[in-house]
């Protein structure tokens, strides 16, 4: 077995996950698609909320030969691991065009570059098992003009010489970490993550020792919280959710905090309760809920519900979906609550009883 394929029990061992990763081990073991090494999975161009301000940003996410832990079972709700290329690794030639592909597409649809570059793989850009050394310092020189730049890392792999292959370049650098929730308890019985709230503090203190460097541009940390994990009610979501703010932007070296509504996606865990009739997305009230109620927090808080309005993606009653995602996206851009008085919906209602009288692990009390 070669360094780039490590065996399924690498991460489970001494974990307490065995029968969460075998689990997700047979689901998305029903996989059959493959994927070119050649082309990214996605590229896109939007707006973001940053410690700069809002700037135009180049979003990637590469293709990769996917997150380690996933291949060994991995979270409950996360399906891009079905995305990635056979066999555990893409090469340096391969990612490199996967690059050119994206750059492609900017020049195509923007008049000038983005001041902000976002490069997700779906598992961790600093694991040189799925981007090496020698493609990361390349990345970091092909986007040396650039202001700002956010790679996707768990946290073991947040390390200050890493962060240096950008910040050297004087591109201001953040990793996004996806934490979850800051409750342990949650994130290991719930989402089947195995890292602690410390190990996400000790990543953001690495990050600060690169940006106490005079001679650097600054680095820090996004959080990424998932709004509603499996086995949980709306209403233990939505606080959950509002202490996991709390405490992400106490953190020294956390300066944004995204919250990802959990949405459906093939060949997870989440999906086969889905099915079953076990799991409903988040509502978009409560989305809304939880950034209304976090505007104090010393942090950016911005939401991007994915697929909002679907069945698989966080919803309310359909006829006020689009209007109340608008108010998000307003929210994002400004940070200015009042946008949330300005949208209403007979289901709002619906809502509230659902949080008053919704119970952890029963079937959704409305779809």
């Amino acid at each position: 077995m070669s360094q780039s394929e490590p065996t399924p029990e690498v991460y489970e061992q001494d974990r307490g996950m065995d029968a969460h990763n075998q689990a997700m081990r047979e689901i998305r073991a029903e996989k059959d698609a493959s994927y070119d090494p050649h082309e990214p999975t996605r590229v896109w161009l939007d707006e973001d909320n940053t410690p700069d301000g809002v700037v135009q940003s180049l979003t990637i996410i590469l293709n990769t030969g996917g997150c380690r832990w996933a291949r060994a079972g991995g979270c409950t709700m996360c399906g891009y691991v079905a995305e990635s290329v056979e066999g555990g690794s893409v090469t340096h030639d391969a990612l490199m065009d996967q690059i050119e592909v994206c750059l492609d597409h900017e020049r195509d649809q923007a008049d000038e570059p983005a001041e902000q570059v976002k490069i997700y793989t779906s598992g961790s850009f600093l694991d040189e098992r799925e981007v090496s050394a020698e493609s990361r310092r390349a990345i970091a020189s092909e986007f040396a003009d650039r202001d700002r730049l956010v790679v996707e890392s768990l946290p073991d792999f947040v390390d200050a010489d890493k962060l240096r292959d950008f910040t050297d370049r004087g591109i201001a650098t953040d990793v996004a970490v996806g934490l979850e929730t800051a409750t342990d308890r949650v994130r290991h019985d719930c989402v089947n993550k195995y890292f602690d709230f410390a190990d996400f503090e000790t990543a953001c203190e690495t990050a600060r020792t690169v940006d106490a460097d005079p001679d650097t541009a600054a680095a820090g940390v996004k959080a990424y919280l998932l709004m509603k994990p499996p086995f949980l009610s709306e209403r233990e979501a939505l606080e959950d959710m509002v202490s996991s703010i709390r405490r992400c932007g106490a953190v020294d070296g956390c300066h944004t905090v995204s919250m990802n509504p959990c949405n459906v996606q093939r060949y997870t865990m989440v999906d086969e309760l889905h099915f079953q009739g076990g799991y409903r997305p988040p509502w978009l009230w409560s989305v809304a809920a939880a950034l209304e109620r976090t505007t104090d927090t010393d942090a950016i808080v911005v939401s991007d519900p994915v697929g909002h309005g679907s069945d698989r993606g966080a919803h309310n009653c359909g006829e006020c979906d689009d209007r109340v995602q608008k108010a998000i996206k307003d929210f994002d851009l400004r940070q200015d609550p009042s946008v949330f008085q300005q949208v209403s919906c007979a289901c709002e209602r619906t809502w509230e009883l659902v949080c008053a009288e919704g119970a952890s692990y029963s079937q959704p009390l409305v779809d």
